[in-house]
This record gives C-alpha cells, sequence and structure tokens, in this order.
C-alpha cells in the first residue's frame, strides 16, 4: 500500500493517490471523483481499466473513467423532479436540457477526503452539501474500494441525509478485458441477466416504457459479442437493463469475457438496474493508460444503479432517501484468468 501526491485542481485542492493490492488484483485510486485510475489482475499484462497517467487530463477529458457518478447517476430530464410535492431543479449539463450523472460539478468531480487505508482497502468520503447542483439536503457519503479474494473489486457506498432527496450512486470504469484499451471491445462476449430493458428517446432519455429483451438486439440472456449492426452500423449500446424491481441482496448482473486475453468478469449487485454503455464516444484527443490512444469503443460500462429518470416515472424503483434512511449499495467486479483460453496474438 502506498499513498502519495498526485496532483492539484484548479482551486488548489490537493489530490492524492493510494495503491491497494489484494486478491490477485492491484488497483491505483485517486481523491478526485473517488476514481479508479488503473487496475490490474495478476497474469494479464494490459490495465483492466481506461484512465490516464496524469491528473489534469481527468479534469480536462475524463467521461467519468473510474469515478463514482451522484448523486444521481444517469439521466433525469430536463434536471426536474418533485419530492413530497416540492418541484426541485436541478443542473442541466447534458444537451443543456437534462442532469447527467449530479450535475456538471457532481460527486464524480470532486475530491473527496481518505477516512480509512490498508493494504488492500480504502474507504473515502464527501459531503455533498445542501444546494449541490441543485439539490435537496446534505448529504454524508462514504465509498470504500477492497481487494478481495478470488480476483473480487469491491465497492461499497454508503450515504445519509439531514433531508428527502434524491441518492442514485454508480461506478463508472470503463472495462477493456483484451489489451487496455489499443483496441475495440466489441468482440467481447457478454450476458446480461435481464428480461426487460428501458427504451430511450433521442436525447437518452428512457421513454417510460419497459419492454422484453426478446427478439430485440437487448437480448444478452445469452452470452453473444457486443458487436450488433443495425442499419448498416455498429448498434451503440447507452441503455439500462431492468435487474429487478428493487434493491435487494447480492446477485450476478452479468458475465463479460474478453475476446483473446482468457480474462472473464461477472458484476454481482444489489442495485435494481444495470447500465451497459458500449463505448461509442470514448475516444479520448490525448493518451490514456502507458500512452494508449482511446477509439471508439475502446471500452464498455456496467454502472449498477437505479433506474435512470426514475424520479419522474412512478412505475421504475425509486431513489428517494430520507433523513433516519441509511442508502447501501455493493456491487462487486469479480476477475478471473483462464490461461488456456488466451489467443496467440
Amino acid at each position: 500500500m502506498t499513498r502519495e501526491l498526485f496532483g492539484e485542481t484548479a482551486s488548489g485542492e490537493t489530490v492524492e493517490r493510494v495503491t491497494l493490492k489484494g486478491g490477485g488484483l492491484s488497483a491505483k485510486v485517486i481523491t478526485w471523483g473517488a476514481v479508479v485510475q488503473d487496475l490490474r489482475l495478476e497474469g494479464h499484462d494490459a490495465p483492466l481499466v481506461l484512465g490516464f497517467d496524469r491528473f489534469e487530463d481527468y479534469p480536462a477529458h475524463s467521461p467519468y473513467f473510474g469515478a463514482i457518478a451522484g448523486r444521481y447517476a444517469n439521466r433525469i430530464r430536463d434536471g426536474r423532479f418533485f419530492i413530497d410535492g416540492i418541484k426541485w431543479q436541478t443542473d442541466t449539463n447534458f444537451l443543456g436540457k437534462h442532469l447527467l450523472h449530479g450535475g456538471a460539478e457532481g460527486i464524480g468531480k470532486r475530491v473527496w477526503s481518505i477516512a480509512a487505508l490498508g493494504d488492500d482497502f480504502v474507504t473515502l468520503t464527501l459531503c455533498d452539501p445542501d444546494g449541490a447542483m441543485g439539490f435537496p439536503g446534505n448529504l454524508d457519503i462514504t465509498c470504500t474500494y477492497r481487494l478481495a479474494d478470488a480476483g473480487r473489486l469491491v465497492v461499497e457506498l454508503d450515504a445519509q441525509t439531514d433531508a428527502p432527496t434524491l441518492c442514485n450512486l454508480a461506478h463508472h470504469s470503463y472495462f477493456n478485458l483484451d489489451d487496455g484499451g489499443e483496441g475495440d471491445c466489441l468482440d467481447h462476449k457478454v450476458m446480461i441477466e435481464a428480461e426487460a430493458y428501458l427504451p430511450v428517446d433521442s436525447e437518452l432519455i428512457p421513454t417510460g416504457d419497459v419492454l422484453v429483451v426478446g427478439g430485440s438486439p437487448f437480448d444478452f440472456r445469452e452470452t453473444r459479442a457486443i458487436r450488433s449492426l443495425a442499419e448498416g452500423r455498429t448498434f451503440a449500446y447507452d441503455h439500462n437493463f431492468c435487474l429487478f424491481a428493487d434493491r435487494a441482496g447480492l446477485r450476478r448482473a452479468a458475465k463479460v469475457e474478453g475476446a483473446r486475453s482468457g480474462v472473464a468478469m461477472e458484476v454481482w449487485t444489489t442495485e435494481p438496474g444495470l447500465q451497459f454503455y458500449s463505448g461509442e464516444k470514448v475516444a479520448r484527443p490525448i493518451p490514456g493508460l502507458e500512452g494508449r490512444y482511446y477509439g471508439a469503443y475502446a471500452g464498455f460500462a456496467m454502472e449498477p444503479q437505479v433506474w435512470p429518470d426514475a424520479p419522474n416515472h412512478r412505475h421504475f424503483p425509486q431513489a428517494i432517501l430520507r433523513p433516519g434512511e441509511k442508502y447501501r449499495q455493493i456491487s462487486e467486479y469479480r476477475f478471473e484468468l483462464n490461461v488456456a483460453a488466451k489467443s496467440i496474438l
């Protein structure tokens, strides 16, 4: 375990980085955005996630690489919602019309504090103040990253509030299980344990419908490649898959296998939804980890969370948190390497 200075924000806040090891994994976590900067699996040379080597590239270029998104992850139409009949207006940082990941200065773009640190874990804390990005109530958030046995990256998220508010947090790493993002992830094989998904409009806002995946490009109940063609072009996924009707115990949501590496990842979560983003717009103009230039589809995201725009759809699982209640999410990314399955490159 190491702890070091990683950078400084434009306002002069210090950003630290810690290095963790455990369970066959190693990880680097920075305090800005509670970001998992780098993640490695023993026996596999390339990083498992997309990221940057320099701090200054995160505020300038990161599409939430490795961050904790919130206080409401994903999108809310028009940035508006009601709690107990009171209307609240949040930041509209997406297309100038809608809320995305808590706003332009959401929790994934602020400096957290290190509350506890060990060889294989770090606990980060942040107080999101009343009125930040338009949300009511002070929200005290704790994020613990733990490298556990059998190749598990465990993400524990806890929160409490002093006024009725929304709380929907999500870990937002982009994964590439083959080459760290040098190539695309479209030949990765994916299985998602969801019978339904949320269709979206042209601005990626849920329509309110809940549709079955059968007979559609959203059917990942049987393992298949991400690559799917529609109207002569690669189909771009950025949709919520409906796992369950509410938050519950830890359950498997998805499994992904690299196309050539022999690396596989399972996603387990307590959350009712899984946002699957195939990375259509992930291309960056500057190099990422170890000098890699990321193109379109260089990495995919699987974000356990409450369904997007839930405050505006009563039939969706809800994300209201009240004083005296405790928000608690556990999500795990479980990695394994099958050496026999590796292709000869």
